[in-house]
């Protein structure tokens, strides 16, 4: 008897959280946040899929952060920043501060285990990702590849 391939355990184990509380497909989850990887043998599914969102959520706040606020930036960044306008840090300021509230809600989940509020965050923070998120972020990963700099260059010379 050979066992049982580990993704499909978790599957297993996954749907019926998915049927009780209405959470997204298994495939969708794991296509996002990577939650193959995930031990099936926890008894808190549903908390380990949340801090596998946790360590997503924590890479895109970085990153994030160095946009807005580039003064710990490395070096190579103050190039590719200069191709964002104003608009674009706006509205990742706007994902920050989503991002940001987040990441609290998750400390009080961390303190708490209530399973109910695990399956809210889950769906919440997936509906987050699908509908703005993600295409946020593939938009300004897009122009800091591909845009032109924001800069006005000046062609002068001093007189004195």
């Amino acid at each position: 008897m050979t066992p049982e391939n580990p993704i499909n355990e978790l599957i297993d184990k996954y749907k019926p959280l998915k049927e009780k509380y209405q959470l997204p497909e298994f495939s969708k989850m794991n296509e996002l946040f990577d939650i193959e990887d995930i031990d099936s043998e926890s008894e808190f599914l549903l908390r380990k899929i949340r801090r596998t969102i946790a360590d997503k959520i924590a890479n895109y706040l970085r990153f994030t952060e160095i946009i807005i606020n580039p003064s710990n930036a490395p070096m190579f960044f103050f190039k590719i920043l200069k191709k964002l306008d104003s608009s674009d840090k706006e509205s990742l300021s706007k994902i920050y501060e989503s991002l940001g509230n987040a990441e609290l809600k998750m400390l009080s989940l961390d303190v708490e285990y209530n399973e109910s509020e695990e399956a809210k965050f889950i769906n919440e923070m997936y509906k987050a990702f699908t509908t703005e998120i993600k295409s946020e972020f593939l938009k300004t990963i897009e122009k800091m590849n591909n845009g032109e700099e924001n800069s006005v260059k000046v062609n002068g010379s001093y007189l004195g």
